[in-house]
């Protein structure tokens, strides 16, 4: 951020200080949302749910310490999530019927 600033500063296009993320494409109520849903509220992992939930396609996510699961899993229970195991006898059907319904 500090060398898009910079970047910015030396083409004398207007900036406002103490960019990120969070202030721009988020609001308060939308990460304490994410914070009741068990999501960290330092400025990595505010700025990962930033990503995840404004991609267009699913992010890979390396969650050593199962936040980000838990996360996407609470995050989602109202949608309906789905949630299988290579190891269930019905993986593939179930692979198969979210592709096809969604």
């Amino acid at each position: 951020v500090e060398k898009w600033l910079h970047f910015c500063r030396e083409r004398e296009i207007p900036a406002s200080d103490g960019c990120s993320l969070r202030k721009t494409l988020s609001n308060a109520v939308e990460t304490r949302d994410w914070s009741i849903w068990g999501l960290p509220t330092d400025d990595v992992s505010i700025d990962s749910g930033i990503i995840v939930t404004r991609s267009r396609r699913w992010p890979l996510m390396i969650d050593p310490q199962g936040q980000a699961n838990r996360w996407i899993k609470k995050m989602e229970a109202k949608n309906g999530l789905k949630v299988t195991k290579t190891t269930e006898a019905n993986f593939l059907r179930t692979i198969e019927n979210s592709i096809r319904i969604g």
